[in-house]
């Protein structure tokens, strides 16, 4: 079981994405920004479907996510652009993005993401599907700056089946993982 002693967990249910830091488009991006302060992100690409800010003591996820993944379709998205936004001044996120979210795993990260609140848990962000590939931390670096860079990239489409997905402690180990596509590979940590 999925059991907390804090009173504050904070986790995260994640899908994970097949990219590879030595992909062509991956490099043009990181050349492109060779004279700048980003932190690239060197592997582990995923999506995070749900951040759990606060979870009550002695929840168990394990109901919920059984309940959604059984029977979840392991979703197909096409990545056709990069995209950055800010978190706070001089905090940027450069990501890769799409331009349409498949309808059924919007609903599916929106059904679990609901299930969890109505148990307690808290949830401050809303979703976004992007995929971290570098952060940038520096107040002499405006996003206008970064989204101009970005312009000049041409992001070829890319489709990928996203199938592993994991429930983890923040900074942790996983709790939960399962593919998506048999339903039948599902295995605690």
């Amino acid at each position: 079981m999925i059991r907390s002693t804090v009173e504050h967990l904070k986790t995260y249910l994640e899908i994970q994405v097949p990219i590879r830091y030595e992909d062509t488009w991956f490099r043009e991006l990181r050349s492109r920004f060779s004279n700048s302060p980003v932190r690239w992100q060197k592997g582990y690409y995923h999506i995070t479907m749900a951040f759990i800010n606060e979870t009550p003591k002695g929840i168990d996820m394990r109901p919920i996510l059984e309940r959604h993944l059984s029977s979840a379709v392991a979703p197909r998205v096409v990545f056709d652009r990069l995209d950055a936004f800010s978190i706070n001044q001089g905090k940027y996120i450069i990501h890769l993005a799409t331009s349409h979210v498949p309808e059924e795993f919007l609903s599916l990260t929106e059904s679990i993401r609901a299930d969890m609140k109505d148990v307690g848990c808290v949830i401050y962000s809303d979703f976004l599907l992007h995929v971290t590939l570098g952060r940038i931390y520096s107040s002499d670096v405006e996003l206008s700056d970064i989204m101009e860079v970005l312009d000049k990239i041409t992001m070829p489409p890319i489709t990928l089946t996203l199938t592993d997905m994991d429930y983890r402690l923040y900074r942790g180990r996983t709790l939960f993982e399962t593919r998506l596509n048999d339903g039948k590979s599902r295995r605690d940590v």
